[in-house]
């Protein structure tokens, strides 16, 4: 198994970076990560304008997947997520769902103990550990900030990008060039304040290829469901690229026309905000396993 540490860290997805380990596909590997803030807050009365903004959301890695080459698919199977047993949220003037009012900055450690958040010491929340920043190169050429979703993955802060679950990536490198950071403890859907319960740790991948194909977008395959991930400027932009995929996608799946997808799509396909907080906003479609195969999601 191979075993990659969290000071092997990038701030950016970019094909000109080094790869810092390589697997096949099938082989095991653990990311050490640490958490968004960069380690940087030490304590509650740590003063949040002072924090070094380039060393925010990075991302261990990048790792190199032997075999992998553009047009292809880059699945990433999720095993295990060990957060560590605290993390951090904090808010920050100017930024958030609510940013526009004033406030003063603040930072709070929440103890993570026998699965459930402590947040104030009586109000627990059960965690489910996610992974926020999880992707690949994006085309050469091209580099995109950690902290920024898209078509290549990136800072998408989906909660259900969680332990037993399948991501499925467009490859635009050679090796695909993978790397994931940003833990969560546990994150509502939104993530409304900026940040979730930020925490270092590890998680545990296996890697595999689908050849000559590729999803528009990134694809989340979770127990009952396929997900497809968009980010976009705004909301309404994010939800009219998500549902159209979605609709192309039941077309291709029953032959159906446009107009019967589209109506169908009121009936089963749901739309979840993944965060409203990042440079990007994001909106993920849901479609139920028993209306839609993984073919039809890939071109």
């Amino acid at each position: 198994m191979k075993y990659v540490s969290k000071e092997r860290v990038i701030f950016s997805f970019n094909s000109k970076h080094e790869p810092v380990e390589r697997v096949k596909p099938s082989e095991l590997i653990v990311l050490e990560v640490e958490d968004a803030f960069g380690g940087q807050v030490k304590s509650e009365g740590d003063s949040l304008e002072t924090l070094d903004w380039t060393r925010v959301d990075g991302a261990t890695g990048p790792i190199y997947v032997e075999g992998a080459v553009p047009n292809d698919t880059l699945v990433v199977e999720i095993l295990d997520i060990k957060p560590g047993d605290k993390g951090v949220i904090a808010v920050i003037p100017g930024y958030g769902a609510l940013g526009s009012k004033e406030f003063r900055g603040k930072a709070k450690f929440v103890a993570l103990k026998d699965g459930f958040a402590i947040f104030d010491g009586k109000t627990r929340v059960k965690i489910k550990p996610m992974i926020g920043t999880i992707g690949v190169a994006p085309p050469p050429g091209e580099e995109v900030p950690t902290s920024t979703p898209g078509r290549h993955g990136g800072n998408m802060d989906v909660k259900d990008v969680t332990s037993g679950t399948k991501l499925y990536l467009p490859v635009f490198a050679e090796g695909a060039l993978f790397a994931a950071g940003d833990l969560h403890a546990v994150q509502a859907d939104g993530e409304l304040c900026v940040s979730s319960i930020e925490v270092a740790g590890q998680t545990l991948l296996r890697f595999d290829l689908i050849k000559g194909k590729s999803p528009r977008w990134p694809i989340l395959e979770t127990a009952d469901s396929y997900m497809i991930i968009v980010a976009a400027e705004d909301l309404d932009k994010a939800a009219e690229i998500a549902s159209r995929e979605a609709v192309e996608a039941l077309m291709r799946e029953h032959g159906w026309s446009f107009e019967e997808a589209y109506m169908f799509g009121s009936l089963a396909v749901e739309l979840k905000i993944n965060q409203v907080v990042d440079p990007k906003k994001g909106v993920r479609a849901a479609i139920p396993k028993e209306y839609i195969t993984l073919e039809s999601l890939l071109r």
